[in-house]
């Protein structure tokens, strides 16, 4: 698994609007938000394209509340505070990577500095 890498001053990316299918086309394994049926290559890379970084952004997104919730669970203040190998098991990580992601989940949080404030994650 990739390491989360900070971006404190970089703009956070916009994901483009992931339409959700009806159950039933969902259902068909070469359906993919409609990719399939496009003819025009240059509308079929420009729609794949948003598609692509619409999912890198979710995925960086969802590693971030995963670095807070990790943050959290090691929290020493928290009478039922886990310990990391305890959430590199949860999460399927190593524990090295836990510990990682305890630390960048504090620097999200604000912790870090010895503050208790939480970062906004929107």
């Amino acid at each position: 698994m990739a390491e989360p890498t900070p971006r404190r001053n970089e703009p956070r990316l916009r994901p483009a609007p992931l339409l959700f299918e009806p159950a039933q086309v969902a259902d068909d394994p070469e359906h993919f938000f409609d990719l399939e049926s496009m003819d025009d290559p240059r509308a079929l890379l420009s729609r794949s394209t948003e598609l692509a970084q619409a999912f890198r952004a979710a995925a960086d997104r969802a590693v971030e509340f995963q670095a807070m919730a990790a943050a959290q669970l090691a929290d020493p203040r928290r009478f039922d505070r886990l310990t990391t190998a305890d959430i590199a098991e949860r999460a399927e990580w190593t524990e090295d990577y836990a510990k990682k992601m305890v630390e960048f989940g504090r620097d999200l949080l604000g912790g870090a500095e010895g503050g208790a404030g939480h970062a906004d994650p929107v």
